[in-house]
């Protein structure tokens, strides 16, 4: 979205900063195809390089994926040695099932609220629990109870409470589980 604001050189910083810092992700970084003009090529040109600064630092990355799921899979496929999660999934089951395959996890949050998204919502209700994790895009993507409203982390609930009831399953099991997933993901204790 800023890629009008990035220069080259601004890939060495991100290096340094990374060495300096040790953060426990990289991202969000990734490749949007919907927004009109953007510039396909510069953004594949940093989507890589960090990649490849992922795999450097041994770091998971948040990958954002917007009309750009193939396509992300095949360079994440061929930078190699890889994992992390695509934030606010909107892919197909088979493109979900290939992301598993490596390594990386599948984020889902307001829009598995509403009711006409049926293919993620067939999705959430049979997919690998060990592959989830949920989260809210605060301050964007509002659940379908507070459309028009910012969105707020304090409504994770409600997306959990979502995927429990398409699940069939105990929320506090989904919430433990999704809970260690993004521990074993980010490294955290």
């Amino acid at each position: 979205m800023y890629l009008a604001e990035h220069r080259p050189e601004h890939l060495d910083a991100l290096h340094g900063w990374l060495e300096r810092e040790r953060p426990v992700a990289l991202g969000e970084c990734g490749l949007d195809f919907f927004v009109e003009g953007l510039d396909a090529d510069v953004q594949r040109m940093y989507f890589v390089r960090q990649l490849e600064l992922a795999r450097t630092f041994d770091l998971p990355v948040i990958l954002h994926a917007r009309r750009a799921v193939d396509e992300v899979i095949a360079t994440i496929r061929r930078i190699g040695g890889l994992r992390g999660v695509v934030h606010s999934f909107s892919g197909s089951e088979e493109q979900a099932r290939q992301l598993w395959k490596l390594g990386f996890l599948i984020g889902l949050g307001g829009p598995i609220t509403y009711e006409r998204a049926h293919r993620l919502r067939a999705l959430v209700a049979t997919m690998p629990l060990e592959f989830l994790l949920l989260e809210t895009d605060a301050p964007d993507q509002p659940l379908a109870t507070r459309r028009g409203e910012r969105n707020e982390p304090a409504w994770l609930g409600e997306v959990l409470a979502t995927v429990a009831t398409l699940r069939g399953e105990d929320p506090q099991a989904i919430a433990q589980a999704t809970t260690h997933n993004a521990c074993r993901l980010f490294g955290l204790p």
